[in-house]
């Protein structure tokens, strides 16, 4: 069946196996969530083995019928755009499912936290690698249901507001993206006279200005609110603080990056007229959620929503790499989220950690701990100095390649003025500095005076704990020295990605207003062949 069906399936049927074990057999169902992510993850680094670095198409791919009358496929494939988000994936749910703090301090039914945790895995693997739109969308709501309840069940004193906050927010535009999937798939149907939601194939029907305008602003709110865009972003501090640490970290590590990674994958090569024309609006919002989510970011007292926010301003620099459509900006784009995944999930699984010992988040409460609490002293400055940027560490690499590239993009990219966007975007490198260091100032340094700080509950790492830091400290030192394998790994699918866009580009504005047609090409080699979803009514 393929290594990316194995993967892709695997969460779920761990998720099936937890269900026949008797609720009150916990460690087993820790033990069967902890073993099945671990698995996943192993399996996962076949794809490395078999991945050909040399190849901008779809690789590994799979395509079983589904409902051949609707011209529906079970079409997975891999390339160097999506081939890490995997691996981000499938490496931080093990991480996270070591964690004892992952299921939050509402430790109640531990075999329903498992099985949601291993559906969301399932949904977000299927949504990285889902080559046909239907598929993309069926994986795309399994990721909602699953985080709805792991933030309204164990979650904190306000999780069923917080939840349903995310759900309405991600849910209009969910169903917006639809209607445009629904549009696409019958425009090709008359363009062709077959059914087809294969993603190669709709990927070269080029649609007139105003369906294009349309189409991608129905992706693009979609898109724009997960990642989240500002003004888009009031539900993630909610969500984030409500969620327990398992939550938090798997919405903050992955889940994010759907926004990031659609835009990439689906708005700007379908709609390229309209993505030129909404650039400059794009990059405006990303620079000012930069500018916006660092200052609020500055000003909180309580840990987790400062991470939140932090979430807010960084994402905004993943955004502004995109829209340069640059080669360098782009790939600095992706690194950047692979980084964000890994040292923010950390900063949350510390905050877990804090919360766990302290039953506070406020940064008042705390002061002193490096005398309490040594070694995960170390290891939480590890982390925090991979988020603000510190060359050597993972954050670094992204920062620093969507900055050059966004300045030195060649004029008359996807929006003018882009070396002073980039100058004024490296403020937020600052700003960073800024808020995590006092952070961490105010948790760990200063005296050691207040009684609740002294308490033998409040105790160093140990056990798992300092596996699960190791982990992330390990990734993050990694990608912070050594970035090539991840980079060349994707270098033939970027540069395919934006060949294929300025080709796009050309063809719809050489007659906008042409009615629907296929362009002769699949978008910039990254497609794998003719499509073979064909199914007729």
């Amino acid at each position: 069946m393929g290594v990316l069906a194995w993967i892709t399936l695997m969460p779920l049927a761990g998720a099936i196996l937890t269900m026949l074990v008797p609720r009150e057999e916990e460690a087993i169902h820790r033990g069967i969530g902890l073993g099945t992510t671990i698995v996943t993850f192993l399996a996962s680094l076949f794809i490395l083995g078999d991945f050909d670095s040399g190849k901008a198409g779809f690789q590994l791919v799979v395509d079983k019928v589904w409902v051949e009358s609707l011209g529906i496929h079970f079409h997975l494939g891999i390339d160097g755009i999506s081939l890490w988000l995997v691996m981000l994936t499938t490496f931080l749910m093990p991480v996270t499912m070591l964690s004892p703090q992952a299921i939050g301090t509402r430790n109640i039914r531990v075999r329903e936290f498992v099985i949601a945790m291993l559906a969301l895995e399932a949904g977000m693997i299927g949504a990285f690698v889902a080559l046909d739109l239907f598929v993309f969308y069926v994986f795309w709501e399994l990721m909602l249901i699953p985080m709805y309840f792991i933030i309204g069940v164990w979650g904190g004193e306000r999780r069923l507001y917080a939840s349903i906050k995310f759900v309405i927010y991600t849910l209009v535009g969910s169903l917006l993206m639809l209607v445009a999937i629904l549009y696409l798939y019958a425009q090709y149907h008359a363009a062709t006279g077959t059914f087809s939601f294969d993603y190669v194939a709709l990927s070269r029907l080029t649609l007139p200005y105003d369906p294009q305008l349309l189409c991608f602003l129905a992706f693009g709110l979609a898109f724009a609110t997960k990642i989240p865009l500002f003004p888009l972003h009031t539900w993630l501090p909610d969500a984030h603080v409500e969620a327990p640490t398992g939550g938090s970290v798997i919405l903050a590590g992955v889940m994010l990056k759907f926004g990031t990674y659609g835009f990439l994958r689906f708005a700007l090569p379908m709609f390229p007229l309209a993505a030129q024309a909404m650039a400059p609006l794009i990059v405006a919002l990303a620079v000012i959620g930069i500018i916006f989510g660092a200052l609020m970011a500055y000003v909180q007292n309580d840990a987790k929503k400062l991470v939140a926010y932090s979430s807010v301003s960084h994402l905004g620099f993943v955004v502004l790499g995109i829209m340069t459509l640059g080669q360098v900006a782009v790939q600095g784009a992706m690194y950047q989220m692979l980084a964000h995944g890994i040292s923010t999930g950390g900063l949350f699984l510390g905050v877990g950690l804090l919360y766990d010992r302290r039953h506070t988040r406020k940064l008042d409460d705390f002061g002193g701990l490096w005398k309490k609490i040594p070694i995960f002293s170390a290891c939480f400055l590890v982390i925090v100095l991979a988020s603000v940027g510190l060359p050597g560490l993972c954050g670094f690499v992204g920062e620093f390649l969507i900055l050059i590239g966004t300045f030195n993009a060649p004029a008359g990219a996807l929006f003018s003025s882009q070396k002073m966007l980039a100058i004024f975007s490296a403020s937020a490198v600052i700003l960073a500095a800024m808020y995590l260091l006092t952070m961490y100032q105010k948790i760990f340094f200063g005296p050691l005076d207040k009684p609740e700080n002294k308490d033998p509950h409040v105790r160093d790492i140990h056990g798992r704990e300092r596996w699960v830091f190791g982990f992330i400290i390990v990734a993050a030192l990694v990608m912070g020295i050594y970035p090539q394998p991840i980079l060349s790994r994707s270098e033939k699918s970027v540069a395919a990605l934006i060949s294929g866009f300025q080709e796009r580009l050309k063809d719809s504005a050489a007659n906008p207003d042409a009615p629907a047609h296929l362009f002769p090409n699949t978008p910039g080699g990254t497609g794998t062949g003719s499509p073979t979803n064909s199914g007729k009514l």
